[in-house]
């Protein structure tokens, strides 16, 4: 016997479908029963990769005992927070205003008005560890809604004020931000690293590329060695722990403790999306080739295991298979043993910690635990056989993982994550000359103009072969940067053209005019209209946008985009040095904002091997605030980009033209000497 949920496309929904909980989707039904009935909604929010949410499902969401406490008072309503993020971003806030934290699976109790009053995370079916078991909750909440609901309601109407305004942030504008605040956020930030382990702060701990982002930028701007030693280390760490699967590639979710040895199993495009463009922005500061082999081996893995045949990507892999939280993960000393010969494995086992008592309730989470150089003196034998062993046993080890039963994946595919995925791979393509990296870049730009957009609407989710979802405002931002970047790599005006008018619609429907960007194109169902500023794991749509425009901006050389930037900054300013964790890119909006303006520009046919080793130089240099884009020939320059204006070959070969505070070097056609004008 199904509920409503079966009827869903949401992978995550469907997970819920055979519960014994009367369930409805988010939606005008559930409302509409909330109000005929008198009750209280019960909106319980998570995502298919959430391990405690599977937990609580199958403690409480299967018992035929608490579904019917819950169907008795309450409508229920489930909602997929990856589809839904204004619903989850609304109620999460009144939980952590509430409680004190947050987090999935979230838990919350609505007036029919959809008022929040009364929520937390996780509970348990039994009372345990000082914390109230689920069916107390189910039961207080019922009591006090039938005994005492005027209580109730003024609760929920101060809860809601104070989360309107929480979300509803206007600041104190100024008019321009300055180097002082730049110096001044890294300052608070390298007082809040941990010096041994790198990140920041303490278990758990998550990965935080844009401040990562934001730390590479003060190294480039400033040549400040803290910020280099900050990030060598984090990425160092990160690269060496359990967090990295040092087998597939790719990041977990994030560390249940400071060292990054155990992670939360479950794997996220967003997350490896944005490490992967960290890294690679730290090869092309340093040339560190171990961070290439990061970023090379994390995007082989979104290709290889998380790409739709339409060309999408998907959303994230399980933290769990077999029931058991990390499993397809997890080795034994035998099992080494058992796939490698006696050589190999004593390398293995060296590099990667493998020992008989394992580090992870007896079996082993692979962490680099010896250098290469190290084992090379432990074995007797030569770095470079060391490093061919090593490769050789992860194959096999690849091999042998693919046999196991997979992590459950989650095959929706978000726009606002999947334009995450196209700087890297635009930007590893040309630098690392990997043209299948392109190819995937093409293809996904194309897929999300085409599925996701198919009636010139942009849309937000794409599952079981329906688009859904009016798309959101981080939809919007982070492809317009996405198509910015495909655009910069082809020259082809088709993706100029849509971030034109992706832009064009976040200033008309998205805009606050009191500054920033609402979440939402327009007000919906919830009691408010968030207006999301903070940067987390992820960027927010707005300090996106204001990086995303201010790029437009240098592209075509519309003031309405630089300045509804520049607005958008402004309304944060007094908050970024003091906050930088908070606002990672929202500080690299404003340093591109005050940058000095350079663009390199190489006219030429992509398919031109002079061509290709020209872009592959100027993409091995990291110059984070230049515009780059390329001039195609015999193809017709519009007379909106003044930056192509003018720029063709030089005596029939591919050239470059280098030009800073708005004045050009002589153009080049050597690789040699556009290294030099870069080196500048």
């Amino acid at each position: 016997m199904t509920n409503r949920l079966a009827q869903t496309k949401s992978p995550y929904l469907q997970q819920h479908a055979e519960n014994p909980v009367d369930w409805y989707p988010w939606g005008p039904e559930a409302l509409e029963q909330a109000n005929l009935q008198d009750k209280p909604l019960l909106v319980s929010i998570g995502y298919s990769a959430c391990h405690w949410c599977h937990v609580m499902a199958h403690e409480s969401f299967e018992n035929r005992a608490i579904a019917e406490l819950m169907n008795r008072s309450f409508i229920n309503v489930k909602v997929d927070r990856e589809e839904r993020p204004d619903v989850d971003a609304v109620y999460m806030e009144a939980v952590q205003l509430m409680t004190g934290q947050g987090g999935w699976p979230l838990n919350v109790f609505l007036t029919p008005e959809l008022k929040p009053f009364f929520g937390g995370t996780y509970w348990p079916a039994e009372a345990r560890q000082g914390m109230p078991s689920w069916p107390q909750v189910l039961q207080s909440v019922a009591l006090a809604w039938q005994n005492d609901r005027r209580r109730v309601e003024q609760s929920a109407d101060r809860l809601l004020e104070t989360v309107r305004q929480a979300l509803d942030l206007t600041g104190s504008a100024q008019s321009s931000g300055t180097p002082e605040v730049l110096d001044e956020a890294f300052r608070t930030v390298r007082s809040q690293v941990d010096s041994v382990n790198g990140g920041f702060g303490t278990a758990p701990k998550f990965p935080q590329p844009p401040t990562l982002a934001f730390v590479l930028r003060t190294y480039k701007r400033t040549a400040d060695s803290a910020a280099l030693d900050i990030l060598t280390l984090t990425l160092d760490r990160m690269a060496q722990g359990g967090i990295y699967d040092q087998v597939g590639g790719g990041f977990h979710r994030y560390s249940v403790d400071a060292t990054w040895t155990v992670p939360h199993f479950e794997k996220m495009l967003y997350d490896n999306a944005l490490l992967a463009r960290v890294y690679l922005e730290g090869w092309q500061a340093t040339g560190a080739p171990h961070w290439r082999r990061v970023v090379e081996e994390t995007l082989d893995y979104v290709i290889r295991d998380l790409s739709s045949p339409e060309g999408g990507f998907y959303s994230a892999e399980d933290a769990d298979s077999e029931g058991e939280e990390g499993r397809f993960y997890l080795w034994s000393a035998e099992e080494v043993a058992s796939v490698l010969d006696a050589d190999d494995a004593k390398i293995f086992s060296l590099r990667f910690g493998v020992r008989r008592a394992g580090n992870f309730e007896g079996r082993t989470i692979l962490t680099v635990d010896q250098s290469f150089e190290q084992v090379a003196a432990a074995v007797g034998t030569p770095v470079d056989m060391v490093r061919e062993s090593l490769d050789r046993s992860i194959r096999r080890f690849r091999e042998v993982r693919e046999l196991r039963v997979r992590p459950g994946l989650d095959h929706k595919v978000l726009t606002d994550w999947n334009a995450l995925m196209l700087p890297p791979l635009c930007i590893a393509g040309v630098a690392f000359d990997r043209p299948d990296y392109l190819q995937a870049a093409r293809r996904n730009a194309r897929f999300l103009l085409e599925r996701l957009r198919p009636n010139g609407r942009l849309l937000h989710v794409y599952a079981r072969g329906e688009a859904a979802v009016p798309a959101f405002l981080d939809d919007h931002a982070f492809l317009i940067e996405g198509l910015l970047s495909v655009f910069a790599v082809t020259g082809e005006a088709e993706w100029l053209d849509a971030a034109r008018t992706l832009a064009e619609t976040l200033l008309g429907e998205f805009r606050d005019p009191r500054g920033g960007f609402f979440g939402t194109a327009r007000e919906g169902e919830l009691p408010v209209r968030p207006k999301p500023l903070f940067d987390n794991v992820i960027p927010s749509g707005n300090s996106t946008g204001a990086l995303a425009l201010l790029r437009l901006a240098r592209v075509t050389d519309d003031e309405t985009f630089r300045r509804s930037a520049l607005e958008t900054i402004a309304l944060v300013l007094p908050a970024l040095g003091r906050h930088p964790t908070s606002f990672g890119q929202m500080l690299a909006a404003l340093e591109f904002s005050l940058a000095v303006p350079q663009e390199i520009v190489i006219a030429g046919d992509p398919d031109d091997i002079g061509m290709r080793s020209l872009m592959q130089v100027a993409y091995t240099h990291f110059l984070p605030n230049a515009i780059f884009a390329v001039a195609l020939p015999h193809v017709a320059i519009d007379e909106s980009l003044p930056l192509l204006a003018g720029r063709g070959l030089l005596d029939g070969r591919p050239a470059a033209y280098v030009c800073r505070n708005y004045a050009c070097d002589l153009p080049v056609s050597e690789p040699a000497d556009l290294d030099a004008l870069l080196e500048h």
